[in-house]
């Protein structure tokens, strides 16, 4: 499937499955709407797939993850040897989301698809590398078009595998030492707010960096004028390769009506891309968290999303992700196995 096929896939929710669910919702033994948000959610869940029966879906958190040229200005608090420690570290099982993602009853599928490091035959990793890490974004493109095009679609075919297996929820995760720069960039440039208004601290940079890493990105933008009506176009010149992989993941869920449950910051920037490619795709959104990275305030506001959680997260992952899968599967759970009142004979309000 391209990446044209792919949007075409994608539908507008039907209104009338999403009112038959709220329905049910309002049969259920309790005061109608004393279940907030996670009522909103199970029909929400209903809409996108279609099914009026539910069951609970299987669940699987893709965490891509890739090296970025522009870590050698600095930006970042930690070497960029620390991405492939941690790729090996979520295959023994003993990273943030691996720990999450038992909690919630969900798997984990490790994707190096831009790592500066040749792992070799290792079990349970999924290699899809494009190329060792992007190039360094304040001197030249981060990609070529064809280089991000080819991580989209790496997501796409991941993302529609997966649903032939059975898998009826996925949720967004990465790992990529310096990504918080380009996904800055890439939420100034779709959003159209200012560089300084987007950009953080990621791993704990002090405010003196923070300065230093709004300079980078803004030098950027000024060389190279991402055209924000084309996302692909600023993708590649200021995006990373595990962004570009969580885009096409995106985009394959929603044309497959599975719904997509987004982590943090960097996968708020694939979001944007991916809703600047096909618009419908937000329908098929689940915000499982606001982070403390002050640019993914900007980015929920623009794709009109409300987080689940507010936990000051900032860790990425997909640990936030693995939170908002496991409230969705409660919400299934309160739609499919809560009584109504006539199934409990239990007298409705006057």
């Amino acid at each position: 499937m391209t990446i044209q096929e792919a949007c075409g896939h994608v539908r507008q929710l039907d209104s009338n499955i999403l009112a038959q669910a709220q329905a049910r919702l309002d049969r259920l033994t309790k005061p109608i709407g004393s279940l907030g948000r996670l009522e909103e959610l199970a029909a929400r869940y209903v809409a996108i797939t279609g099914e009026l029966k539910p069951t609970v879906p299987r669940g699987v958190v893709f965490t891509f993850a890739a090296d970025h040229g522009v870590a050698l200005e600095g930006v970042s608090a930690y070497p960029r040897e620390v991405t492939p420690q941690m790729v090996l570290n979520f295959l023994r099982g003993g990273a943030g989301v691996n720990v999450l993602a038992r909690h919630a009853g969900v798997d984990v599928r490790v994707v190096d698809i831009g790592v500066d490091y040749e792992f070799g035959t290792v079990p349970g990793l999924f290699d899809r590398k494009i190329m060792n890490g992007t190039r360094n974004l304040s001197a030249e493109p981060a990609m070529t078009g064809g280089q991000a095009e080819q991580a989209v679609m790496v997501g796409i075919e991941l993302a529609t595998e997966a649903v032939r297996e059975g898998v009826g929820l996925i949720g967004t995760g990465e790992m990529g030492i310096g990504n918080t720069t380009p996904s800055a960039a890439i939420a100034a440039m779709m959003t159209g707010r200012p560089v300084e208004e987007v950009t953080g601290r990621g791993t704990g940079i002090d405010e003196a960096g923070r300065g230093h890493k709004i300079a980078v990105i803004q030098q950027a933008l000024d060389l190279h004028r991402p055209n924000p009506t084309d996302p692909l176009d600023v993708l590649a010149k200021v995006g990373g390769l595990e962004i570009a992989g969580l885009t096409g993941l995106i985009l394959g869920a929603a044309a497959a009506r599975v719904p997509i449950v987004l982590d943090g910051f960097i996968a708020g920037a694939a979001a944007l891309i991916a809703s600047g490619l096909q618009p419908l795709c937000r329908e098929y959104f689940i915000a499982s968290h606001r982070s403390v990275e002050r640019g993914h305030r900007v980015i929920l506001d623009h794709l009109r999303l409300k987080p689940l959680l507010d936990l000051d997260l900032r860790l990425g992952e997909g640990t936030g992700a693995c939170l908002g899968m496991d409230l969705v599967c409660a919400a299934i759970k309160i739609y499919t196995e809560m009584a109504t009142f006539g199934e409990a004979g239990v007298s409705e309000k006057v």
